[in-house]
């Protein structure tokens, strides 16, 4: 079992009445609702700044070295690739 820390967390009234009209609905206690909402913006907000370093690394990549594929070599892969085919991908170049 993962270990557990209590929080605080300090919502004004209109929030806090929205939540527990949900937990209501859902069946759910208003922990649990505020609980899978922090999860599930924990990890959509670490999917964003792990695809913001990915995007600053290739950006940096592509300064250093000018080697890059052009949008048309991308989208004829891509194309290749939703067709179903079996394709690499283009060959970088500067």
């Amino acid at each position: 079992m993962p270990s557990v820390a209590t929080t605080s967390l300090k919502l004004d009234v209109a929030l806090k009445d929205r939540v527990q009209q949900l937990a209501k609905a859902r069946r759910r206690t208003a922990h649990w609702i505020m609980r899978e909402a922090v999860e599930q913006y924990v990890s959509r907000e670490e999917k964003r700044e792990a695809f913001h370093r990915d995007a600053l690394a290739a950006w940096n990549d592509y300064q250093a070295t000018g080697l890059h594929a052009t949008a048309e070599e991308a989208d004829a892969w891509l194309a290749r690739l939703e067709a179903g085919e079996e394709a690499e991908a283009p060959v970088c170049h500067v």
